[in-house]
């Protein structure tokens, strides 16, 4: 069963693949990308250890990623919104290096890796945005070991609300109010932190009338408030993907 949903009238065209591509060039991407029923909440699209066959674009909802040691515990390396690209940690192996998994019902443009790679030999703006993306993906890796070695447990939680902020506002949709639909133990789990902190720290800023909550909705009240928090601690860019 697939969809009636082509890259050319997608609104996350510009987070995707698709950017920077000729109308013509996408026509020819579109044509070998599957978009299949929508995911369940807890569904994976990706496990560890399996061949690398296809890459992920989300088309809706949010997926998150993780690994797991040898004792089972999970450690989870991000969060996915629409726009973003899933599956470039198993280029290198040709075989995924960790789980996705849906937060809630969601979609995916699913798009076979190897038709993909041809195309790329052959059209330069479509190898170029490929790098591009990889490259945008390296460095949020290095951005959240500096946020989570560098930072005290409020910062990691304000930059992490503050990305996704302006992740959702590039996305067109509120940057100001908006549902975590990840649990305060999975954002704790990526931020190095434990569930009892990130919530004690929701409810301070709440306190301090910088944000507002209520179950997991999020609203930003004071963006500018926000920042303030963290004047005196150098910039992190582009953190908490």
């Amino acid at each position: 069963m697939e969809f009636s949903i082509r890259c050319q009238n997608c609104s996350f065209s510009h987070l995707c693949i698709p950017f920077s591509l000729s109308d013509s060039e996408i026509s020819v991407l579109d044509d070998i990308i599957r978009r299949n029923k929508p995911l369940q909440p807890g569904q994976c699209i990706t496990e560890y250890g399996k061949p690398l066959t296809s890459l992920f674009a989300v088309r809706s909802g949010s997926f998150k990623s993780y690994i797991m040691s040898a004792d089972g515990e999970q450690q989870i390396t991000g969060f996915h919104l629409p726009g973003d690209i899933i599956g470039f940690d198993g280029l290198s192996t040709q075989s995924h290096q960790s789980f996705t998994q849906a937060l809630e019902t969601s979609m995916v443009c699913e798009i076979p890796y190897t038709m993909l790679d041809d195309m790329s030999s052959t059209l330069p703006a479509l190898r170029r945005q490929m790098t591009k993306l990889m490259s945008e993906e390296i460095s949020h890796e290095q951005q959240v070991l500096m946020l989570i070695n560098k930072r005290n447990a409020q910062e990691r939680i304000i930059h992490f609300l503050l990305n996704l902020s302006a992740r959702f506002k590039a996305r067109g949709m509120s940057g100001s109010s908006f549902n975590l639909t990840m649990t305060r133990g999975e954002i704790g789990n990526y931020l190095g932190l434990t569930v009892e902190t990130v919530s004690r720290i929701l409810s301070k800023l709440n306190k301090q009338n910088l944000i507002s909550v209520d179950g997991k909705l999020i609203e930003l009240l004071s963006i500018d408030g926000l920042k303030e928090e963290l004047s005196d601690s150098a910039p992190l860019s582009s953190a908490c993907r």
